[in-house]
């Protein structure tokens, strides 16, 4: 396996000076966020280190010499937007960017690219199905062409208000990726797989990896602490934000040493990749960057580093 961590927690860093700091830190890969240039919506979101509207040979050269430089290896291209809004014009736009992306792991010489499948939030998962189907088949299909492997993420989205109640990601649970799978079957379809999802959703991290151990394609290493007093108070109905806050690995309620006993036992080798989301390490710039280095202090004891 490989060590990395998520881009979006830098996003004032060039790309050169990311793949320094991840070399400096000891990292082996960085998932490389490439969200259209423009103001983001969220926490995370907006953050562009590769802009594949513009990937010139120039620009690929570029990327691969400070790959190269710095031994660091870039795990896959992240962009999460919400393909199945209902804001026709901004799902329009998260496919026509998502189509970018994966047009452009192949210039790079990757074959990853993590996402989400998106979700209306207003409607069942029955109702919207047949327009998941018809957005994402033409996607697979374009990742088959161009050799890429696409992973879900199985993060909800349903943390605030204006994500409720259905959150604006369909592939949250076993089920639904029993499904998703089913009825588009391709070896480029699967998940990018981060166990604190399935902790606040009070659901078991380890049996999925078991169970879709061939559709592993990328793994996040997030924490999550669960607050069982504020769940007694506020019920499981309440925004989750209420009851579960994100955290540095090793510091939430995921057991790491059986995560990676589990995920060793699925023959899985691919990148780990830290995502940090913990607002306790977000004061500044130097902060985040010690959260980085926590992250891999900790990780290590996992991922050892192959030289």
């Amino acid at each position: 396996m490989q060590l990395g961590f998520v881009s979006a927690i830098l996003p004032e860093l060039s790309f050169e000076q990311l793949f320094e700091t991840a070399a400096a830190e000891g990292f082996d890969c960085v998932e490389v966020c490439c969200w259209p240039p423009g103001k983001a919506e969220r926490r995370y979101a907006g953050v562009s280190h590769i802009n594949t509207l513009d990937l010139t040979e120039a620009a690929v050269e570029e990327i691969v010499a400070i790959v190269e430089r710095t031994g660091v290896t870039i795990s896959g291209l992240g962009y999460y937007p919400n393909p199945l809004s209902p804001v026709a014009d901004e799902a329009e736009a998260a496919v026509a960017h998502l189509r970018t992306v994966i047009e452009a792991a192949p210039l790079l010489g990757l074959t990853q690219v993590n996402t989400f499948v998106g979700r209306d939030w207003t409607k069942s998962l029955d109702e919207q199905w047949p327009r998941f189907l018809e957005t994402w088949k033409p996607l697979i299909a374009l990742a088959e062409e161009n050799e890429v492997r696409v992973g879900i993420e199985n993060c909800p989205m349903l943390f605030t208000a204006d994500e409720w109640p259905g959150g604006k990601n369909l592939a949250v649970s076993p089920v639904v990726w029993s499904r998703m799978f089913n009825d588009i079957n391709s070896e480029s379809f699967g998940l990018n797989y981060d166990p604190s999802h399935m902790i606040w959703q009070q659901m078991d991290y380890l049996q999925p990896m078991r169970d879709f151990g061939d559709r592993l394609f990328h793994i996040h290493a997030k924490d999550v602490r669960l607050d069982q007093d504020r769940l007694n108070q506020c019920g499981i109905l309440a925004h989750p934000n209420q009851y579960h806050t994100p955290k540095l690995p090793g510091m939430g309620d995921v057991n790491w040493g059986r995560f990676f006993s589990v995920l060793t036992d699925c023959g899985y080798n691919g990148p780990v990749c830290v995502e940090v989301e913990d607002r306790a390490y977000e004061g500044s710039a130097d902060d985040r960057v010690a959260s980085l280095r926590q992250s891999h202090t900790y990780l290590r004891n996992f991922v050892p580093r192959r030289d």
